[in-house]
């Protein structure tokens, strides 16, 4: 499985200072660990730009992915079923309620995202349906038709994830195991201004990852031995960090994929 999203960083670019798009690639092995698969630097994030890192990864030996989750880029479908058209593509079910909330009144931000709710924790797609025209019809949904537009475009790719039991889709339903590595480099990125180039963007990515999980093994070997009531360093950030619930996640997906995922158990 992939995670793949983008930050923003400063890069001067001739004289001036660009928003460039630092792309980067999470994966998890079947052992349910999480890798770094690598950091792109683009002008602009684009679907474009997205293939030609997934062609990247095929080539480093990435040959096959069972669900890739994204944002709801247009273009990113295609752009990943170009490199491994078996592959499930999960269109990020945070950022698809962040697109539906983003001309609601502020008043009216909890009642829709309740409203939201029986929408992305149905039971099935029948039943997903059932509640966005539930919600289409309300007068909510009268009020802001941009919402219910948000997930009528996506939905072919926002509904894979309600064909699995709840173990499974609660690690393929967002990136937020890429977005709380995110959140880590933009702490970093923003106290330093611009970059001066490409290369010193990604190596800095690069090295404050190394930094944060160097720090953090540190924090937990200074607390070995002690109850586990006790300890409060930090897991791992994205390095080496076992998927939760991966083992009943794999035996479900075992069940959805027994040709693809039956020879590497």
């Amino acid at each position: 499985m992939i995670y793949l999203d983008a930050i923003i960083v400063k890069i001067r670019d001739g004289g001036h200072v660009r928003n460039k798009a630092a792309h980067i690639a999470v994966g998890v092995d079947m052992d349910g660990i999480k890798h770094v698969l690598g950091i792109w630097v683009q002008a602009t994030e684009g679907a474009k730009f997205w293939a030609s890192v997934c062609a990247e990864l095929a080539n480093r030996g990435v040959r096959d992915v069972l669900i890739v989750c994204c944002d709801g880029l247009t273009g990113f479908p295609e752009a990943i079923a170009a490199t491994w058209p078996e592959a499930t593509v999960q269109t990020c079910v945070v950022h698809l309620i962040r697109a539906a909330m983003r001309f609601v009144n502020y008043k009216d931000r909890k009642a829709v995202a309740a409203a939201l709710k029986p929408i992305y924790q149905a039971a099935n797609e029948d039943a997903a349906l059932e509640a966005l025209a539930e919600f289409t019809a309300s007068e909510l949904g009268k009020r802001y038709p941009s919402a219910v537009k948000s997930f009528e475009d996506a939905w072919d790719r926002f509904t894979p994830f309600l064909a699995f039991p709840p173990a499974l889709r609660r690690v393929i339903y967002t990136t937020n195991a890429i977005e709380s590595l995110n959140y880590q480099l933009r702490k970093i990125t923003k106290n330093r201004g611009h970059f001066p180039n490409d290369a010193a963007a990604v190596k800095l990515l690069w090295l404050a990852i190394c930094d944060i999980e160097d720090k953090r093994a540190r924090e937990r070997e200074k607390e070995r031995g002690l109850p586990a009531a006790k300890r409060k360093a930090s897991g791992r950030l994205i390095e080496g960090n076992v998927t939760t619930n991966w083992k009943q996640a794999l035996e479900q997906l075992a069940l959805a994929y027994p040709e693809r995922i039956t020879p590497y158990l």
